[in-house]
């Protein structure tokens, strides 16, 4: 993203401008060590930006050391991503050692995640060995919530040497209650800024060179209220007025009134030449000598504005050379609204004039709000679409938004690019139903522009077609039609888009082949197909890191682990995971998406091998991470594995409100609905034997023995077994154990044939159940041994702990039959101690000891000379996840100390 270098220009001291020690004296850095937020906040005219420029200028006289970062903040940084991005800028532009990372962390993940870019930057702050000062100038043009969070959380947690400072003209929704009693702010408000008589006599006379008695200094004075823009209007008037008292009678009342006349006065006493330019130039936010040139018409607009600098006619610098300006924010508005009532025809044709201007200099964004504000909008369209790919990339997707809205509907839709994009956003808001006429009006765009449309356009709006998103347009309509099919359930056709997506997209277009793998895989997966959903599928994350998308390369492999999990692969499933954490560290975005999702992913599994404190301890620290480190569609997970925790604890009822709040938090149409939360729910109102409650959701799902059997239905057909064996087993004896069986073994022969081994493995454990109510003890074993065969090298534990004290008293008979004995002896010491370390079976004198790869691969280096950050960097981990793998390596192995996990390592044959 193209940034405006004059957005972080610190005001040069103006001219003429009255010291004002009394108010800058106590911000000093000295004065308020313990303050983390200075407030200015006063209307219009009060001379904030003035005293901010004053104070900076003060403190890097003082104390050169200070790092000061000044950001100008205009209406476009209420996209958060935006905000974010100049808020980095602003702090790397004084200190490079700020902000890399943040940076990074920003440009790989999604818009709006501020929390783990602010922890970036926070951390970087820590390690800043002298004050940093942020000044936020004009923040009252900030609406956005998320953009007031961001500063927020800045504030809540910003170390001891960030300093603050805001001006606005309004409160800001900021903490301010909190602040003022911690007393941790300095405020300066309107009754502060005014001009006392003293700090009167000196501009006016002094600075303005106006000669007045103290009796007219007073009551100027007592006439403005001491604001700052009406005594600069008032001395400006004054010049050459040789009717002192008559001039000071003349005006009364509101700051409003005040200014209005004093415009007026100011206006009058211009040159024609002079007063038509400040007219014609009031458009603009910045003014420049040949931009100025453009839109007046005439020569000589750089003289102009050195003049009006001179004169102190509310024109301010926004650099160092004098080349770029702006006027004083009030002026401008008096100006502009003379300009719209006046010659409201000009108006259009001085916007238009800017925009060419901005447009032949390449500076497509101000070209773009020019043309908006002419009225222009085919060339607005143009102009939005030449953006399109540095906006998509900065993921501005408010800016977008507010763009696409800000032009006609006929225009949107007569331009295929922008068609799409209104698409895409209507997809991800959940407006599905209007989605596909959009793609439609694309398409017919297309059509006209391979009839000479493009050319047409060319001709009109000066800008030349065949951009980059409109020669993607066919990939790109593929893509979201199969995104579109995918969000409503079509499988068929989320496989048939995505299979033409393939085929239009290049070999180098690794956005569009990993997006084609991706709804490939998803649409195998929901049929059910893992042999065919993991191959695929996998090919996501390798074309999303050719792309250079690391977090949606490293969010992909959540769903990749789930894939694994659905086959019967835990061991895979975790290495994926763990993996990609380290990966995220390595990345520097250990503090972004998708990290939080990676540790919930982490927790679910030890969950299942029985590792409860691993399990609370990722869980822990992927909820410490927050929501803004997770990706929308993830954030229920956290939920779910909660209350599986909970259930597992033995508080089912907390269990049940958990899974409440994950099914509000469930996003829908993202992937393949295959574990539905109200099963999970039934579930454990099997296990808690309130089968009146899992009869309702039978019935309300419309569940029944017979049904046809469909992957995406499994997880509850099976859930249904499970509620047909119990009933039976509560009594008396009916129909439903038959059901059951029949049921189970119509699901068997369904997953078995697809390769889906996770469904494999848990239908044998239901009919070892199953056989095992029927009285059929020999059945029941052969069932469990198949189970037990299938899933030892796997460690799972809650597979089969989970069916409670029946299947408990039937792996005590499998131990006294010998079948499988080490991995029986580990779930029987799992169930009658508790024991939370999973364990490889090795032989049945001594309970092993399994580490994961990531743990042994510590391990190794552990039992060397290396020191422990030495450590870290061979493994590219940071220290504290260096800590982390030790802290349970050491909790495994029932040890203290390095030296005894070498040891105990030894014995174990680890090592």
């Amino acid at each position: 993203m193209s940034m405006l270098a004059t957005k972080f220009h610190v005001p040069a001291p103006r001219r003429h401008a009255v010291a004002r020690p009394r108010l800058v004296d106590p911000l000093l850095p000295e004065a308020r060590a313990d303050r983390k937020l200075t407030l200015i906040c006063a209307p219009a005219g009060f001379g904030k930006t003035t005293l901010l420029s004053q104070w900076v200028h003060r403190v890097r006289a003082a104390e050169p050391e200070v790092r000061v970062a000044w950001l100008s903040l205009d209406d476009g940084d209420n996209d958060p991503a935006r905000f974010l991005a100049h808020l980095i800028a602003g702090m790397h532009g004084v200190d490079a050692t700020i902000g890399s990372g943040a940076k990074a962390l920003l440009d790989a993940t999604q818009a709006a995640a501020a929390e783990p870019v602010l922890v970036a930057l926070i951390n970087d702050l820590a390690q800043v060995g002298t004050t940093f000062i942020v000044v936020l100038d004009d923040y009252h043009a900030v609406e956005a919530r998320p953009v007031h969070d961001a500063v927020a959380f800045l504030l809540d947690h910003s170390p001891p040497q960030l300093q603050l400072a805001i001006a606005s003209r309004s409160d800001p929704p900021l903490p301010l209650s909190r602040l003022r009693a911690r007393d941790q702010m300095t405020e300066l408000r309107a009754a502060d800024l005014r001009f006392s008589a003293k700090e009167a006599q000196a501009f006016l006379n002094e600075s303005m060179g106006l000669g007045l008695s103290a009796e007219h200094i007073s009551a100027l004075e007592a006439r403005t209220e001491g604001w700052a823009a009406g005594l600069q209007l008032a001395a400006l008037s004054l010049r050459g007025n040789a009717d002192v008292p008559g001039f000071i009678d003349a005006f009364t009342g509101s700051n409003r009134f005040i200014l209005d006349y004093l415009v007026e006065e100011v206006l009058q006493h211009q040159p024609d030449g002079v007063r038509n330019f400040l007219v014609r130039t009031a458009i603009l936010d910045r003014l420049s000598g040949p931009l100025c040139d453009a839109v007046t018409g005439q020569g000589g607009s750089s003289a102009v504005l050195d003049h009006l600098e001179r004169a102190n006619l509310f024109v301010v610098p926004l650099d160092d050379r004098r080349q770029w300006y702006r006027y004083h924010h009030l002026f401008a508005e008096v100006l502009r609204a003379r300009v719209s009532h006046e010659e409201p025809d000009l108006q259009q044709s001085l916007h238009r004039r800017a925009s060419e201007w901005y447009q032949h200099h390449d500076l497509l964004e101000d070209a773009l709000k020019h043309a908006l504000a002419a009225g222009d909008f085919e060339r607005a369209g143009a102009l939005l679409e030449a953006v399109m790919p540095a906006i998509r990339k900065s993921r501005q997707d408010a800016t977008l938004r507010a763009w696409l809205n800000a032009l006609p509907d006929h225009i949107v839709r007569a331009n295929p690019v922008l068609s799409v994009f209104y698409a895409w956003l209507m997809l991800t808001s959940g407006d599905l139903g209007a989605v596909e006429q959009r793609l439609q009006d694309a398409e017919h765009g297309l059509a006209e522009a391979s009839r000479d449309g493009e050319r047409t356009r060319e001709l009109r709006t000066g800008l030349k077609a065949g951009s980059e998103e409109f020669s993607a347009l066919p990939v790109t309509i593929a893509v979201y039609r199969a995104a579109l099919a995918q969000a409503v359930g079509d499988v068929a056709g989320t496989a048939a888009h995505a299979r033409r997506a393939l085929v239009l997209c290049g070999p180098d277009d690794h956005l569009s082949r990993a997006a084609s793998a991706g709804f490939l895989g998803l649409a195998a997966w929901a049929r059910g197909d893992l042999d065919t959903a993991v191959p695929t599928f996998a090919e996501v994350a390798p074309n999303l890191h050719a792309a250079g998308n690391i977090a949606d390369e490293l969010a992909s492999t959540m769903v990749l682990a789930d894939l694994w999990i659905a086959r019967g692969s835990l061991t895979e499933a975790r290495r994926l995971l763990e993996q990609a954490l380290t990966a995220a560290d390595s990345a520097g975005i250990s503090a972004g998406p998708p990290t939080a999702d990676l540790h919930v992913g982490i927790s679910a599994l030890n969950a299942e091998t029985g590792d409860l404190a691993a399990a609370k301890e990722h869980l822990a620290a992927g909820v410490s991470l927050g929501e803004a480190a997770s990706v929308p569609e993830n954030r229920y997970r956290r939920f779910v594995v909660m209350a599986r925790l909970e259930h597992l604890s033995g508080d089912p009822d907390r269990a049940i409100g958990l899974l409440e709040e994950a099914e509000r938090r469930y996003l829908r149409g993202f992937f393949p609905e295959v574990r539905p939360i109200p099963a999970i729910k039934a579930r454990i109102w099997i296990g808690q034997g309130a089968l009146r409650e899992a009869s309702d959701w039978a019935r309300a799902r419309n569940l029944t023995s017979g049904d046809e059997l469909t992957y995406l239905r499994e997880f509850e057909h099976l859930t249904l077994a499970r509620l047909l064996i119990a009933q039976h087993e509560a009594g008396p004896p009916s129909g439903c154990l038959g059901d059951a069986f029949e049921l189970l073994e119509r699901l068997l022969q369904a997953a078995q044939a697809a390769g889906r081994g996770g469904s494999v493995n848990e239908i044998l454990v239901l009919k070892a159940r199953a056989y095992q109510v029927q009285g059929s003890l020999d059945s029941a074993l052969e069932a469990l041994e198949q189970a037990l065969k299938r899933t030892a090298a796997e460690s799972h534990v809650r597979l089969f702990l989970d069916e409670g004290a029946p299947m408990i008293a039937l792996l005590r008979r499998a131990a006294v039959e010998h079948i499988c004995p080490s991995y029986v002896s580990h779930l029987l010491h799992a169930a009658n101690t508790g024991a939370t370390a999973p364990a490889t079976p090795h032989s049945t004198d001594t309970m092993p000891v399994q580490l994961s790869e990531r743990e042994l691969q510590v391990l190794r280096l552990l039992d060397s000379s290396l020191s422990g950050p030495e450590v870290a960097r061979q493994l590219f981990v940071s220290l504290n996840t260096l800590r982390t793998h030790t802290r349970h390596i050491f909790e495994k192995l029932q040890v203290n100390n390095r030296a005894e996990a070498v040891r105990r390592a030894r014995e174990h044959g680890l090592l």
